[in-house]
């Protein structure tokens, strides 16, 4: 490639240009684009203000019509609108990330969003938690699952986020259990890609003589665990995070879990991505006081007991839902306690339950129950993100 040339004033002769004239010019385009990007970052700036100042004064008719200041349907048609309006070069799957952390810093104008989640700092739930609601929320760690349904329940926070299902092992039975006496709704629901690390202080496998996790990435990382370490013992712990606390004061302990809590106790990684499927996926609820209006793409939870001397009642109750043409994504049943070989029959439905098709189903299914409790009717979620 031929070299940059310049005019020779002197002779009208066409020279090399020299390399500190190239430099210098450089620096100067260099320059005025850097101008013209903080004038952007001014620019940006000064809407950003004008979308607070707006969001401002949604807060104050929030406050004075009672509306709930978090809406998952509301939050999540913003980044999927301007990623459809998006022409680019800006890349579209940057906008959710960026966007999030937007709506969760102005949110907080309306009132600080208090979120709870089974802690401590550095579980999946925590993951979880930041995914859905940025770093501007309050998010509040508690001992347990059992614990955060207690503090929506009591108002100490407004939403919970809890684990209720894993593509890996199945259903969170805790959740389950706790869900048919919450004094509450279900009011979203989000999904986390899964992916665990082995951690240790050493970061080497030859070191490790105990595995300590959580019982569901226990289970998730079964193969692994029998290839690489067979003979070595595990020990559940009651988080992620606590077991990579554990791990931290101890060189014989390996703990399984994520990046981030390798990163938050000082861990390193002796294998990283170990978890038996790499389609490992965690859906979490989110619960709390108020009901979300429909979206157009909802779920509805609802529990139902039957009668056990009564032949055909699961499918009498299930008859309904069919013939009203009501999709059922899914059934769990889970044992009452104190009630020998009698169930709770969890059921999902598409459709918020303010549609005709959904709360005619529901009623007719419900002469045929014992008991029914519609637990909630939320937006669905988006697709599952890596946590």
């Amino acid at each position: 490639m031929p070299r940059p040339t310049a005019r020779n004033s002197a002779e009208g002769t066409d020279e090399p240009m020299a390399e500190p004239e190239k430099t210098r010019q450089a620096s100067s385009e260099l320059a005025r684009l850097r101008d013209r990007i903080d004038a952007i970052d001014h620019s940006i700036l000064e809407r950003l203000n004008d979308r607070a100042g707006i969001v401002r004064e949604v807060g104050q008719l929030k406050e004075s019509s009672g509306a709930a200041v978090y809406s998952a349907d509301r939050e999540r048609s913003i980044v999927q609108k301007l990623q459809a309006a998006n022409p680019g070069p800006f890349p579209s799957e940057g906008l959710g990330p960026v966007f999030r952390e937007i709506i969760s810093a102005t949110r907080s104008l309306e009132e600080v969003l208090k979120v709870g989640y089974m802690g401590p700092e550095g579980t999946y739930s925590h993951a979880a938690a930041l995914q859905q609601f940025g770093e501007s929320a309050k998010l509040r760690p508690f001992r347990s699952i059992a614990d955060v349904f207690a503090a929506v329940e009591r108002g100490k926070i407004g939403l919970g986020v809890v684990p209720v299902e894993n593509t890996t092992e199945g259903m969170v039975a805790q959740t389950l259990d706790l869900l048919p006496g919450f004094e509450g709704t279900v009011c979203g629901e989000l999904q986390l890609r899964v992916s665990h690390d082995l951690l240790s202080q050493s970061g080497q496998l030859s070191d490790v003589r105990q595995v300590i996790s959580h019982p569901q990435p226990l289970a998730q990382c079964r193969e692994w665990l029998n290839a690489h370490l067979p003979e070595v013992e595990r020990i559940e712990a009651a988080s992620t995070a606590v077991a990579a606390q554990l791990a931290a004061g101890d060189s014989d302990l390996a703990a399984i879990g994520s990046t981030a809590s390798g990163q938050v106790y000082g861990l390193k990684t002796v294998e990283s991505a170990i978890e038996d499927r790499r389609d490992n996926t965690t859906r979490f609820l989110l619960i709390g006081t108020q009901s979300p209006e429909a979206s157009g793409h909802d779920l509805t939870s609802v529990v139902f007991t039957i009668r056990k001397d009564e032949s055909g009642g699961l499918f009498r109750l299930l008859e309904p839902v069919a013939r009203l043409g009501v999709n059922l994504t899914s059934i769990q049943l889970r044992p009452i306690k104190g009630k020998p070989w009698e169930y709770l029959f969890f059921l999902d439905l598409e459709g918020h339950v303010s549609e005709a098709r959904v709360s005619d189903a529901l009623a007719a299914a419900g002469k045929i129950a014992n008991s029914t409790r519609v637990l909630g009717s939320f937006p669905r979620a988006r697709k599952a993100r890596e946590g």
